[in-house]
């Protein structure tokens, strides 16, 4: 029997994954689908391509030496596939775009909803996290990050806002009971709500006027996993617990409340908006085509 190929697709998500419910999850099926669709191909082919524990799944000697050979085979389906989708009068399929937090909070609200109405026949998939992927392992189609995390051999296009800043603010209360910081050294002697990386350590928060930067180690009373998790930091501080440090948008509304009230905002350090990047080495799916002309054609943030 033939195998099929949405079954090697499978066995190929399977073993990028190293899991049957992580493949499930870039598939969007189901992991009783995923391991229903190995279990084929491996009949097909009269051979295990898996080593299965109850904690592990690791592709077997067999394995390894078909992904080697199927993974560069399945892109050239895909951009075969692609070609016949440029024909369309409009772009279709899915798009999976790796992003950060702050531009899944920040830059993609005022984007995702014309561009959809603008394809409606593209699907959007939106990953989230901080950490920098591998975008051909992970199956995404291209991803949003700062230009100090670009890598060298990346197409990148700008998007969102071209000039933030990061911004300090606290709550008028707390500050009326500990006074109001004049330099960002006052800030050791403050309570601050800080981020920890993704290595362990704390993150420093940085500041500059004129050309002179200012780096302070605070500490404080709550830490928090930069991301998603900012969105407490930034009401914890809202209701007294110490001063926040986040993009400038993020803290705008609570500004613009009075919820919070602008710290050292002489010293607020800008630095350049963030790039759509893709890799440069293969033909450019038609839905991130759409996508790209998409964001090009929107006036200057």
């Amino acid at each position: 029997m033939k195998p099929d190929l949405g079954d090697l697709s499978a066995f190929m998500a399977v073993a990028k994954a190293g899991g049957f419910r992580g493949a499930a999850k870039t598939l969007g099926s189901s992991a009783s689908g995923v391991s229903e669709a190995v279990r084929r191909l491996e009949e097909a082919l009269g051979m295990r391509l898996f080593n299965r524990t109850t904690r592990s799944v690791v592709p077997t000697e067999a394995g390894r030496r078909l992904l080697e050979r199927l993974e560069p085979a399945l892109r050239e389906v895909d951009s075969a596939l692609d070609i016949v989708n440029g024909f369309r009068d409009r772009p279709a399929g899915p798009l999976r775009l790796n992003v950060p937090f702050s531009a899944a909070r920040l830059v993609l609200p005022q984007i995702v909803a014309p561009f959809l109405a603008a394809y409606p026949d593209i699907r959007l998939d939106i990953v989230a996290e901080d950490a920098f992927v591998d975008l051909v392992a992970e199956g995404c189609d291209a991803g949003i990050r700062y230009d100090e995390r670009l890598a060298q051999d990346m197409i990148a296009v700008p998007i969102g806002p071209r000039r933030q800043r990061f911004a300090c603010g606290a709550a008028p209360a707390y500050l009326d009971r500990h006074g109001r910081p004049n330099h960002p050294q006052d800030l050791l002697h403050h309570r601050c709500i800080t981020a920890r990386l993704t290595s362990g350590a704390l993150h420093d928060w940085e500041f500059e006027q004129d050309g002179k930067i200012e780096r302070v180690r605070v500490n404080g009373p709550l830490i928090v996993q930069p991301g998603a998790a900012f969105d407490l930091a930034i009401e914890s501080a809202a209701r007294g617990v110490g001063i926040v440090a986040i993009f400038e948008d993020w803290l705008r509304p609570y500004f613009s409340s009075g919820a919070l009230e602008p710290v050292l905002e002489d010293w607020w350090q800008p630095f350049s908006g963030p790039y759509l990047y893709y890799p440069g080495r293969r033909l450019v799916p038609a839905p991130l085509r759409a996508f790209i002309d998409f964001i090009k054609a929107l006036p200057p943030g």
